[in-house]
């Protein structure tokens, strides 16, 4: 048994996970614990709250009793304090965890790396000035961001209700016709349902942002698991040529 710990903030779309862990197969458990959310809103700052040090130590002592493995605070908003703060970030985690630990946005970078992904087109629920720092935060992994959609919504709240034909609106208005892969990274939107759907609809692969952050927590246990109804990612056939 391989037992993975997230640190989620808020309720939104904590749901996509014990989806998730059922795809994965019998061997894999995806622990989850709550941590502050800050504010229901999508302000430029507003993302840095989740990820403080005192809200991450609060949930890290559950997750080591449990007998986690690997934590990844499943919240993109590192990227906010630009690509070494966040590396910061994830070193005090793995401080208080006393593991292997990651977050959501290196997950991204990561993931698209395993995948010979070099060319991303970003779509987000954001507002175009906390899209942006994402799409700089990628780059500084080494990544070229060929396209960028932002849909201004109000609060992760809204995002969180969002349906399969919002999720791929939103999907097909990000995706640029040389990327080679869209990435949807809000943690408040549900999409492991939907990833079958989304790579159809745009012959290519999708990641988002809760596939991407229990995939990074298998990645941290060295282990690797194909489950096709979870995306291109989680197949072990070579994916992308640059």
């Amino acid at each position: 048994m391989t037992a993975l710990g997230l640190l989620y903030p808020g309720h939104f779309a904590e749901d996509d996970y014990p989806r998730i862990e059922q795809l994965l197969g019998s061997d894999i458990r995806v622990d989850l614990v709550h941590t502050g959310a800050g504010e229901d809103t999508h302000r430029v700052a507003a993302p840095r709250e989740p990820g403080s040090a005192e809200l991450l130590a609060e949930g890290v002592e559950a997750l080591r009793l449990a007998g986690v493995e690997t934590v990844v605070w499943a919240g993109t908003g590192g990227f906010t304090h630009g690509w070494d703060g966040a590396q910061e970030q994830v070193r005090t985690l793995a401080r208080l965890a006393g593991m292997p630990a990651s977050a959501t946005s290196f997950g991204f970078v990561h993931a698209a790396r395993e995948m010979g992904v070099r060319r991303v087109a970003v779509g987000t629920a954001w507002p175009e000035d906390v899209t942006g720092p994402f799409a700089d935060f990628l780059r500084a992994g080494g990544l070229e961001v060929t396209g960028l959609r932002s849909s201004g919504a109000a609060s992760p709240a809204e995002v969180a209700a969002w349906d399969e034909e919002d999720v791929l609106t939103l999907a097909r208005a990000a995706d640029a016709s040389d990327a080679q892969a869209v990435l949807l990274p809000d943690t408040a939107l549900h999409t492991a349902a939907h990833l079958g759907l989304l790579e159809n609809a745009l012959s290519k692969p999708v990641l988002t942002a809760s596939q991407v952050t229990v995939w990074e927590g298998l990645r941290l246990a060295d282990r690797r698991v194909n489950a096709p109804t979870l995306g291109s990612l989680f197949t072990r056939e070579p994916l992308v040529q640059a």
